[in-house]
């Protein structure tokens, strides 16, 4: 069956472009265009035509022809770049689908047939979404690094380091009366010991590859009336959220998505903290509480000229806390001190609001490292670390002088979790490696 679809946007358009793919791709080429020789891998100037009507669809066209294995998908494809009115587009896809075993492709088909067809691996299937759907700069890096392979090539590493330590147990087990080195067994322990670490470290990233593609939390609570929704309002640059000079008129928690300079932020209004005067304003202060315990970064607003600060605000002051004391056009003089970071400013004027978001990138530039070599993006990447260090650890903790059998089993476990992140696992790898380092049979 060949699969097409409209891979650009719908019109109006300068241009759009159609795929299709399958191994009757140059066929269906043939049918609409009625050229007699179509260069592989090169552009075709032509006209397309519906076959039905001989009717020309679009008089100035392009076709670009690429015969499989070494195209996009791996099978026969090609691109029909067109006039981005929806009459054409409309027209074009008609025709294909009248065309003999076409249908219309599924969402990322083409990306899964390229899997299928080993083109790419599935670290980079997911990637290549993630790139379309980057929005700022950082999830743009992240997409791009993934989509290169260098994550992909920094997993099949550390999966290739099991295997040779697997090789050897294997070894050991299927030619016992050989004799084979105590160190070289000694070096492979050591070496799974090294990669229990490495997948630790991995582990262990505080979900900053999530956050980059999701979103960084950053929640606006404080005090009722101190200007949170108008915050918000002025950062998003839009009226995200209502504004009133009534006392707890935000309830629900308020969101709104930001792009601060490359930095994916999630923002979100909250109620005001002061004791509740009802039980909708107790469950709005309740949702703001526990909003402010999962952000990655918390504005608090006080009211400069506020005489007491609720105990409530006081204990959500943490190192991932900014202070905004706001309205300083009433009075300039910073009435209140804390020991973190504190902007005195006026949302009304905007003034100071830079400095505040200048402290915001700062914080959250923070909870970036260098020293990650790969980055989670996914919860399945990190339930098959886990289940590969738990494999590691059971082989870890066995007896290598008497379980050799069962330890094995473990290396050949964690292999596969490890293998699955890429879509990639083959345990005749393990056979090819007995042979290549040990030359048995030779």
């Amino acid at each position: 069956m060949n699969i097409y679809a409209l891979s650009s946007g719908r019109g109006p358009s300068g241009i759009a472009i159609v795929r299709i793919s399958g191994k009757d791709t140059f066929k269906v080429c043939k049918n609409l265009t009625k050229l007699k020789d179509i260069n592989p891998n090169e552009v075709n100037y032509c006209q397309f035509y519906d076959p039905k009507t001989d009717k020309v669809i679009d008089p100035e066209a392009l076709l670009l022809w690429f015969p499989g294995p070494n195209s996009y998908t791996g099978d026969d494809l090609a691109e029909f770049q067109i006039h981005g009115s929806n009459a054409v587009i409309n027209a074009l896809l008609k025709a294909l689908s009248e065309q003999d075993n076409c249908r219309l492709a599924e969402p990322g088909e083409f990306t899964k047939v390229a899997f299928q067809n080993d083109k790419i691996d599935l670290l980079k299937a997911e990637s290549i979404g993630d790139l379309i759907h980057a929005e700022t700069e950082f999830q743009k890096d992240q997409a791009v690094k993934f989509v290169q392979g260098n994550v992909s090539n920094y997993y099949n590493n550390l999966r290739d380091k099991i295997i040779k330590s697997l090789a050897i147990i294997e070894a050991k087990i299927d030619f016992a009366e050989e004799d084979l080195p105590e160190k070289v067994l000694k070096e492979a322990h050591k070496s799974i010991k090294e990669i229990h670490t490495e997948i630790l470290k991995i582990i262990e990233d505080d979900k900053v590859g999530e956050k980059i593609r999701n979103g960084f939390r950053v929640s606006i609570t404080g005090e009722v009336n101190a200007g949170k929704s108008s915050l918000l309002n002025l950062l998003s640059k839009r009226e995200a959220a209502i504004v009133s000079d009534e006392a707890g008129t935000t309830r629900d928690v308020i969101e709104t998505y930001l792009n601060l300079d490359g930095y994916p932020v999630i923002l979100a209004d909250t109620a005001g903290i002061r004791e509740a005067k009802n039980e909708v304003e107790k469950k709005g202060i309740s949702l703001a509480l526990n909003r402010s315990k999962e952000s990655d970064l918390n504005i608090i607003v006080i009211d400069n000229s506020s005489k007491k600060i609720n105990k409530e605000i006081q204990n959500m002051i943490n190192k991932d806390t900014i202070i905004l004391l706001n309205k300083c056009d009433v009075s300039d003089k910073q009435n209140h001190k804390f020991d973190v970071d504190t902007v005195l400013g006026s949302v009304k004027n905007n003034k100071n609001i830079e400095k505040l978001i200048n402290l915001i990138k700062t914080k959250l530039s923070k909870k970036f490292s260098s020293n990650y070599n790969a980055l989670i993006t996914r919860e399945r990447h990190r339930v098959k670390l886990n289940d590969c260090l738990k494999e590691i650890d059971n082989f870890l903790e066995k007896d290598q002088t008497k379980d050799l059998e069962l330890a094995s089993e473990d290396l050949r476990m964690a292999t596969r979790h490890l293998g699955s992140i890429v879509g990639k696992v083959d345990v005749e790898e393990i056979l090819g490696s007995i042979f290549k380092d040990f030359c048995i049979g030779k």
